[in-house]
């Protein structure tokens, strides 16, 4: 699984013109699935990413992490993080899951962040969506369950 993690001041995701899910302080989750993840790399993505020290404490160091902080999460399943760029100009996406199996996924990614005691919320799978958020910092981190090699990703 890889995740872009965004620290927000705020977020929220609309479908059809109707806001279907909102934020505040916290963070929003791009999440992408491929074919060989399971469910336990979602409850360790989870893990990592409820877990993330990028909120800062009192002397200003980022120290703090979203349950230090009674942060909440918007996790947006995102079949691009799969974009492989390496022949042509146009992305090749079969390096990501297949929607029966990224769909249930991205629900255990959730589920484990509501477990951790996290308020989570969600974008509606597979529909086009609006994204809409207010980096704080910025701060955004990649992360990939299990971690690869550096060479895996595909910019």
């Amino acid at each position: 699984m890889r995740a872009v993690v965004q620290r927000v001041s705020r977020g929220q995701v609309s479908v059809d013109n109707k806001v279907v899910a909102s934020i505040h302080r916290g963070l929003v989750v791009l999440l992408g699935v491929s074919p060989t993840d399971t469910s336990q790399d979602a409850q360790s993505l989870a893990e990592k990413v409820v877990n993330l020290r990028i909120f800062e404490d009192d002397a200003g160091k980022m120290n703090l992490s979203c349950l230090d902080v009674n942060g909440e999460i918007l996790a947006v399943s995102q079949f691009t993080l799969y974009a492989d760029t390496r022949r042509g100009r146009r992305p090749s996406f079969t390096g990501a899951a297949k929607p029966d199996l990224a769909e249930p996924l991205c629900e255990r990614f959730v589920e484990s962040l509501r477990a951790m005691g996290v308020s989570a919320q969600t974008g509606v799978f597979g529909a086009h969506m609006l994204v809409d958020l207010v980096n704080d910092g910025p701060v955004t981190i990649l992360l990939e369950q299990p971690e690869p090699e550096r060479s895996s990703w595909n910019f």
